[in-house]
């Protein structure tokens, strides 16, 4: 007999040494809780040699429950910012072999023969699981969280690698739910949203390709259909921004590379333009709780990131070019030390449970249609409205904005230059949110230019960067007096090099005005 269900699961990634304290989670407030039960799972995934299965987002497998075996199908196996929302099939099978005829649901039987296309069916991986589980009941509404704990690994030919998960599915009740109880069990401990679900782990490590925090995780492109709605299309971007703060979350707390709070902050910064961008169609005070939160951790990882940029590419530098009695080595190992205090005060806080809870009412937000006005009775006409058309009133929005600065380009202020930059960068974040909605020949031009006005404008940033160090200098203590003089001798090359760079910058933002705006 089969049993079809759309499951809704979360899926968090969690430190394998963090896995038996989180099994031990005593009550979680507004839940009540069933026994634990513990079972090992070994499943068997199979498909053709073109990969058709994985190609149509299906995954087929076979899984030893205790004697019995379990034939499932899911059909729609993406994960997105942790969340899968598939539909299932499961059957019962006698032995560990696929069979397609016991499946009762006529159409998911049509939808495989025609993906397989009669072509041979062979195991590609296994993943041999410790699971852990219990149901938790939402006292408010009775929805009901089955709670997995997952630790074991997946094997592809000779390649093994771990995996460690707490998987949170809604069998029935609320979304919001879902992420409260993910927010009790949780706790402290940190994770990020598992990027992938476990059979396209399988498929990656068959290719030989890597699945863990290999390297900090840069914005990935968000692909959106024209004619989709803005709202599933805020949805997506909101998503992107999620995985991306929460993988470098990880990033900065296992490495010292300094691309991971750049990227943290990006991952922030990009989440708040998204805010912004949206406004027009989102309730106003919907995101200011998690618009506050970001700013304030986008600050932290900023002190760092800003820490990194003056040791490495404001100081370091000049010491080849620094006159005879200029130590500029001190003020390089005074900013280490800086550095490296601002970096434990970051990995401090984002070890925090305030983290967590930031992260999960994000995801609930987005997930949860958290900015819905029930008082705003023209919202749903607007939110049903076309990205396209949104895309093209956002960008022309932002594109004002940048404009008024540069039709007083000649005269701004060293402030007013900065706040140009910035306003730059956010028409910049939006252009990559949307750039898949247009043709890349003619976004690929435009944005290159973009990326060209803020290198130039950038060094305006390094002015102000080199000017921070006076106010971050400790003006006592040893080497007091060589850092000063190495402060004043940064500040002014950096100065002399902004003033060299500036024409530069009012003529190519005058070229740039002239260049035909892609999303008109």
């Amino acid at each position: 007999m089969s049993k079809t269900a759309r499951e809704i699961e979360l899926k968090l990634e969690v430190p394998e040494e963090a896995q038996a304290h989180l099994r031990r989670t005593g009550a979680v407030e507004g839940f009540s809780s069933s026994r634990t039960t513990t079972r090992t799972l070994h499943s068997v995934y199979v498909d053709t040699p073109d990969q058709a299965l994985r190609k149509a987002k299906i995954s087929l497998r076979v899984r030893k429950v205790g004697r019995s075996w379990v034939q499932t199908v899911k059909i729609g196996t993406g994960v997105a910012a942790g969340v899968s929302s598939a539909i299932e099939v499961e059957t019962r099978v006698s032995g560990g072999s696929v069979d397609l005829a016991a499946i009762g649901d006529d159409k998911i039987v049509a939808i495989l023969h025609e993906t397989i296309a009669g072509q041979a069916l062979a195991p590609c991986f296994e993943t041999v699981m410790k699971r852990t589980t219990r149901i938790l009941t939402a006292d408010q509404d009775g929805s009901e969280i089955e709670v997995a704990f997952d630790t074991g690994q997946v094997t592809s030919g000779g390649r093994t690698e771990p995996l460690s998960e707490v998987e949170f599915e809604l069998k029935s009740g609320s979304a919001e739910a879902l992420f409260k109880a993910a927010r009790g069990v949780i706790g402290a401990t940190p994770f990020r949203f598992s990027p992938c679900s476990k059979a396209e782990r399988g498929y990656r490590l068959a290719e030989g390709r890597d699945n863990g925090l290999a390297a900090p995780k840069l914005a990935e492109r968000v692909v959106l259909d024209p004619e989709e709605t803005a709202e599933r299309a805020f949805r997506e971007i909101l998503r992107s921004c999620l995985d991306q703060i929460t993988h470098n979350r990880l990033v900065v707390l296992q490495s010292d590379a300094p691309e991971g709070p750049h990227q943290l902050r990006v991952g922030l910064r990009r989440l708040r333009s998204a805010f912004r961008l949206f406004k027009p169609v989102i309730h106003p005070a919907s995101f200011v709780p998690l618009d506050v939160a970001a700013r304030t951790l986008a600050g932290e990882a900023g002190e760092v990131r800003d820490l990194d940029v003056l040791t490495d590419e404001i100081v370091r530098p000049l010491k080849e070019n620094a006159p005879a009695g200029v130590n500029v080595e001190t003020l390089v190992t005074y900013l280490e030390a800086r550095r490296e205090a601002a970096r434990v005060k970051l990995k401090t806080h984002l070890g925090q449970e305030d983290i967590n809870h930031f992260i999960l009412d994000l995801a609930t937000y987005t997930e949860g249609r958290g900015w819905l006005d029930p008082d705003n009775f023209d919202q749903t006409t607007k939110l049903a409205g076309t990205i396209s058309d949104f895309a093209r009133a956002a960008l022309d929005r932002q594109w004002r904005k940048v404009s008024k600065f540069g039709a007083r380009i000649d005269d701004l202020s060293i402030e007013e230059r900065h706040d140009m930059r910035k306003a730059l960068k956010k028409l910049r974040y939006g252009i990559e949110f949307f750039d898949s909605l247009y043709p890349g020949d003619t976004v690929k031009p435009f944005l290159k230019r973009m990326k060209r006005l803020q290198d130039i404008f950038g060094y305006l940033n390094d002015v102000a960067m080199a000017e921070k160090l006076a106010l971050i200098n400790d003006r006592e203590g040893e080497g007091a007096v060589d850092r000063a003089q190495a402060v004043g001798f940064a500040i002014g090359w950096h100065e002399a090099q902004s003033a060299a760079t500036w024409p530069h910058a009012k003529g190519y933002w005058r070229e740039t005005k002239k260049s035909p705006k892609f999303w008109n």
